[in-house]
């Protein structure tokens, strides 16, 4: 008699995060269910990228509307539950606040009283942040470090980090947050800086474009692999009990040296190109973040399989790849 098959519900199913995860439970033989607001329109190329949007159940509800999350629980019956949805992007936390505080904080609310008040026994994951360390307190920061955001993004997702914790001490829930810091990939939208950069690359090389325009190039991050992060999600909720982790590779560079391995890939010099922008600085910046994963390392057994350079190559092909020919 075979094994029931698991069952996940993924919220931000068609994000970078969530494509990846939604892949790598799908080979793991999980039924996988997206929660999908309507009202977003077409939004399935990534899934369509990794070859699993037919695989894929999508079911209808919105993060901000705690009825509907409530129904997508009933109806997918989740042995896990993922929240990966946000308002990610932290440049528009300043001019959206209160968006980011209900989707970003309010959200992961929605989804924690929803398997309380379905009596759901689901394992459940909340996408945490670096960006809620913010202003470092430590020159490396791990699950002990204490946080300090310097965004309306990072403060919402402080306070649905927080409320996780609280429902696993208060309920019983089995709730764990990765705290992950910066995870690229060649899916990731085009607003953030990473594949701003890689996708100018692209057509500079291609003379579709002459210049990139960017901010603070000195600010520094932990940038891994997105296809690599996501595996230390789901170990998390194969634990016993749990808990909270920081996913990171355990090395930094600033965006100047993201732009120099770009440009180099293709040939060319970054200060060249490059033009540095005060309009595009934040009005209070994170200089630097950098993880430790002994934790990760030692209870999941994960380890970060793909260095800087070879991520960046990556998402330059592929973006060299997306560009029509000349």
């Amino acid at each position: 008699m075979s094994l029931a098959r698991k069952s996940a519900l993924i919220t931000g199913i068609t994000g970078q995060d969530g494509a990846y995860l939604a892949k790598l439970l799908l080979g793991h033989g999980y039924e996988v269910h997206g929660l999908f607001a309507r009202r977003t329109g077409d939004t399935l190329g990534r899934l369509r990228t990794l070859g699993v949007a037919s695989a894929v159940q999508l079911v209808d509800g919105d993060l901000t509307d705690l009825s509907s999350v409530v129904r997508a629980i009933d109806t997918a019956k989740p042995d896990e539950v993922y929240n990966l949805a946000a308002q990610s992007f932290v440049a528009t936390s300043w001019r959206q606040p209160l968006l980011t505080a209900h989707v970003t904080g309010v959200g992961a609310a929605n989804v924690l009283e929803a398997i309380r008040l379905t009596g759901s026994r689901c394992r459940f994951y909340q996408a945490s942040s670096s960006e809620m360390f913010g202003k470092v307190q430590q020159p490396v920061q791990d699950e002990r470090t204490p946080f300090y955001p310097r965004s309306p993004y990072g403060v919402a997702k402080v306070f649905a980090h927080w409320l996780t914790v609280n429902y696993r001490e208060s309920f019983g829930v089995h709730a764990s947050c990765g705290i992950l810091f910066n995870h690229e990939s060649p899916l990731r939208g085009l607003e953030f800086v990473t594949r701003k950069i890689t996708h100018a690359v692209a057509r500079i090389k291609q003379g579709q474009q002459r210049e990139l325009r960017l901010g603070n190039i000195d600010a520094r991050r932990d940038w891994g692999f997105a296809g690599d992060y996501v595996d230390a999600m789901w170990r998390m909720l194969q634990q016993p009990e749990g808990d909270d982790y920081v996913v990171a590779t355990g090395h930094s560079a600033s965006v100047r040296e993201f732009c120099d391995l770009a440009f180099a890939h293709v040939g060319l010099r970054a200060e060249d190109h490059v033009v540095i922008d005060p309009e595009l600085y934040r009005p209070a910046e994170v200089d630097v973040l950098l993880g430790n994963p002994a934790k990760a390392k030692a209870r999941l057994g994960w380890e970060p399989r793909t260095d800087l350079k070879s991520l960046v190559a990556m998402m330059v092909e592929a973006d060299l790849e997306r560009l029509p020919r000349a």
